[in-house]
């Protein structure tokens, strides 16, 4: 049998700084560079802070303090056995902000990551300088807009809604996620993405480290408890409170950049998400910050400065 790789295997080298922060009562791993305002990257689902490598350098550049961590439960955070609600995840990003010595951030996320940030902005609006969303409509708009295409099965259609429902079993989904030295997460990652950046050599080591980080003991069954937490709130009380928490109005500067040829947020679900600045990427899947990052970069040091 194979064995898992040590979680320290998502410790990158790179010009950037790994350490430990502990926040709302875990330790989640960091990476940064630079000195400034800072500005905290959330990731998505089936990766780890490396997803914004291109980003830590490109902020670090223009003047910024980039930090991007693993999210609870991936990479080499700590992974309990609870806590994949909105509200503890949005404590673990209010408490990373006040952990790296900030009263403030700009918040910067891709899918998952990107819903959170809506919600840390929503329910800790004190922490929020700004929202950055990647591929992230508001979260009300898309569950309004899952809900209506949940039961359609044409490529085309909300491709989330079907890992939403598929997550919901148990044991099974985390097998499949791992299976084969993780070749779902590479399947997954080329069927969201546009094809520029499929065909490109910066997606085979991409993909390669995103399923490593998935092996990593522990990690597939946590990244799924956010999808099972996603609709089972939907049938308790919870659900219903989160909904009216987030539909305060964020009044924060807010950018949304979206991939025109995405599957996983269908043009009229961005297009119903309306707050803010917004682009869509022609060409570009749901991986914006990776399909395309010199044109992310520059939308999103604007935003900041």
């Amino acid at each position: 049998m194979r064995s898992r790789p040590d979680p320290s295997i998502v410790r990158v080298d790179g010009p950037w700084t790994h350490r430990d922060v502990h926040a709302n009562g875990i330790r989640l791993h960091v990476a940064e560079t630079g000195e400034g305002p800072l500005v905290l990257l959330l990731h998505g689902f089936a990766q780890f802070w490396w997803t914004w490598r291109h980003q830590l350098t490109a902020l670090g550049d223009a003047g910024f303090r980039a930090v991007a961590v693993d999210l609870r439960g991936y990479g080499d955070s700590d992974k309990p056995p609870r806590g994949y609600d909105a509200w503890t995840l949005a404590g673990d990003v209010a408490g990373l902000v006040k952990s790296l010595g900030e009263s403030r951030a700009h918040l910067v996320g891709h899918g998952w990551g990107g819903l959170l940030a809506w919600t840390v902005a929503a329910l800790h609006p004190r922490v929020a300088h700004s929202v950055g969303t990647l591929s992230a409509p508001h979260p009300l708009i898309l569950r309004t807009q899952i809900r209506r295409t949940a039961l359609r099965t044409r490529p085309n259609n909300q491709a989330r809604a079907v890992d939403l429902l598929g997550a919901q079993l148990p044991i099974l989904p985390e097998r499949r996620l791992t299976r084969d030295n993780a070749a779902a997460v590479e399947q997954l990652i080329r069927s969201w993405s546009g094809p520029l950046w499929t065909g490109h050599r910066d997606f085979r080591g991409a993909v390669d480290q995103y399923k490593q980080a998935m092996l990593v003991p522990g990690a597939a069954h946590c990244a799924l408890e956010y999808h099972r937490w996603a609709v089972r709130s939907q049938l308790r009380g919870e659900g219903r409170r989160y909904a009216e928490a987030m539909r305060r109005r964020i009044e924060q500067p807010v950018l949304q950049v979206y991939g025109a040829a995405d599957p996983c947020v269908l043009s009229r679900t961005r297009d119903a998400s309306r707050q803010g600045e917004k682009h869509v990427l022609p060409g570009v899947g749901h991986y914006p910050h990776e399909e395309a990052p010199a044109v992310t970069n520059a939308l999103l040091t604007k935003f900041l400065s």
